[in-house]
């Protein structure tokens, strides 16, 4: 299990129950996240193997995974669930993402110091390997370096309009939702779009 996926040891608990759930409908799992507050939010995010999912869907999965654990139990607390989609600029968790994503600019940050540095913006250049590719300028001149998936810590897509274009294009939606673009990090009572809120 990537820790872009799961990062602490309660997600990747969750991760592990939840994934067969969300595996059985077809999709799979993005990331997951646990997060504090007055009352805790499960945040997960789920895709289809090969892109695209809606609100009805974040909705058979937030039934699923609800069912689920509601047995299993693993949340002491009570939580708010919510299942939302990646978003357009998502984040990258799985190796496959960033071959996925190649030509599309990305920021990556890195658990350790590489080459005295942490974070990292430019071009997607695919993977080889267990290598991440990324284009970045450095003394003027445009680079190609490889980084260890494994050092990654964070990674995402970066807004742009020529992303958003083609996000649009795929999807043929003629008018923008902004709220698409917003961080998930929510209150009670609040929901992204496509996402389903559930509280338990």
């Amino acid at each position: 299990m990537s820790d872009l996926i799961a990062k602490t040891a309660m997600d990747r608990r969750l991760a592990d129950i939840i994934t067969p759930v969300i595996e059985g409908l077809g999709f799979e799992l993005v990331r997951v996240r646990l997060m504090g507050g007055a009352t805790r939010t499960l945040q997960i995010m789920a895709d289809r193997p090969e892109g695209g999912i809606g609100v009805d869907e974040c909705g058979d999965i937030s039934t699923a995974v609800s069912a689920v654990l509601d047995v299993e139990d693993p949340i002491e607390e009570n939580y708010v669930l919510e299942v939302s989609s990646p978003g357009i600029d998502r984040p990258l968790t799985r190796l496959k993402d960033f071959e996925m994503w190649k030509g599309w600019e990305a920021r990556l940050e890195t658990t350790e110091l590489v080459d005295g540095r942490r974070r990292f913006k430019g071009g997607l250049m695919g993977v080889e390997g267990n290598e991440v590719l990324i284009e970045i300028e450095e003394a003027g001149e445009e680079v190609t370096i490889g980084l260890d998936f494994e050092w990654l810590s964070d990674a995402k897509l970066i807004l742009t309009d020529e992303l958003i274009a083609e996000m649009l294009r795929q999807r043929k939606v003629p008018d923008l939702d902004e709220t698409e673009f917003d961080e998930i990090d929510q209150t009670e009572g609040e929901e992204d779009d496509p996402a389903e809120v559930t509280k338990h």
